[in-house]
């Protein structure tokens, strides 16, 4: 038995819109009649969305799903597994934000006053969120899961003399490298401060087995080369990223 786009809507609750698209972008090919054209959906094609379905409902990307549903010999179970991480790490976030926003109305009502250390737990987390959603995605590319969850642990375990400590480096890596700029010297000893600062401030996220002269290089020089990371330097100098690259090669020649 076949149907046609009609029938197919009727009879799995998509709409026609919904079928055209998935035509549209090959995720589900009706046959079509060679008389008319009209589209037809055959068996192989009702069970390979069916199989569509199942996988949508557990929330994959349409792109995952194509890719499972066209190469048998994928590892599904590790596409699901991958899968099921970023569901509990959304989850994690999403029971934060509703534990922050209750104690904050808490906090509004005068039913509970948030007491400094809580102030500063709170401040920690939301300073994990922005780097994850700012810088996240090319941090987990270049290097790993693990990197980038460990940097989050270490952020989310400082005491407020390592915060404080940690944002005087940033600061100041910063301050020397707008007067390296203005000097154009990218060998001199404000250049060479702002890069024993970094390395300071940058091992706050980085443990000691992870740092290396070779792994400083590469993470500065790679600051000019992604739009965000750039953006982020161009803000302190124009032309920052570029020259923090020249000024982080000479550090260590």
């Amino acid at each position: 038995m076949s149907y046609t786009v009609k029938q197919l809507s009727e009879l799995t609750g998509l709409t026609p819109r919904t079928l055209r698209y998935y035509d549209a972008i090959g995720l589900l090919r009706p046959a079509r009649d060679g008389a008319n054209d009209y589209r037809r959906y055959g068996p192989a094609e009702v069970e390979r969305l069916r199989r569509l379905l199942v996988y949508r409902e557990l929330g994959l990307p349409l792109e995952e799903i194509r890719a499972l549903l066209d190469a048998p010999g994928l590892d599904r179970t590790g596409i699901l597994r991958g899968h099921l991480d970023r569901l509990l790490d959304r989850r994690r976030e999403v029971e934060e934000l509703i534990h922050k926003v209750r104690r904050t109305l808490d906090n509004l009502e005068g039913e509970t006053a948030m007491t400094d250390k809580e102030k500063f737990e709170d401040l920690k987390q939301q300073v994990i969120r922005e780097n994850e959603a700012a810088y996240g995605q090319e941090v987990r590319r270049r290097w790993g899961d693990a990197a980038a969850g460990g940097a989050n642990q270490r952020v989310a375990g400082m005491s407020e003399e390592e915060w404080r400590q940690m944002q005087s480096e940033e600061q100041g890596y910063k301050d020397a490298l707008r007067r390296a700029i203005a000097a154009g010297d990218p060998a001199g000893e404000d250049a060479r401060e702002a890069c024993r600062l970094h390395r300071d401030w940058l091992l706050h996220y980085w443990n000691e087995a992870m740092f290396s002269r070779e792994a400083h290089i590469q993470l500065v020089e790679a600051y000019s080369q992604d739009p965000r990371f750039a953006a982020y330097y161009e803000a302190v100098a124009p032309g920052c990223a570029e020259f923090f690259a020249r000024a982080i090669r000479s550090f260590y020649a």
